[in-house]
């Protein structure tokens, strides 16, 4: 099992929009093997991560490398103020 986990650093004003994009083009990543979930956090200082587990890296690594993810991916441009990438985690434990 993988988590990716992500920084989310959005444009002012579009927490609302971005939360509902991340609800549909949940149901778009949720198609690809090995996927388990996809959910956006905010912490209680209001920073925001994206977190992304699949059951492997290889299967992630599968999905970053679709013209569905590439699609989905410009989408995320819209709402974010600068982009970053994602760290990858292997769960040891659980």
């Amino acid at each position: 099992m993988v988590i990716a986990m992500l920084e989310m650093n959005l444009k002012p004003g579009r927490l609302e929009d971005f939360t509902a994009w991340v609800t549909e083009s949940n149901k778009v990543i949720s198609r690809f093997d090995g996927f388990v979930s996809r959910r956006l956090l905010q912490a209680e200082d209001g920073s925001l991560r994206m977190m992304v587990e699949f059951e492997s890296g290889e299967q992630f690594i599968r999905m970053r490398q679709s013209p569905e993810h590439r699609a989905v991916h410009k989408q995320a441009e819209e709402f974010r103020d600068t982009p970053s990438g994602p760290i990858l985690y292997r769960v040891l434990a659980g």
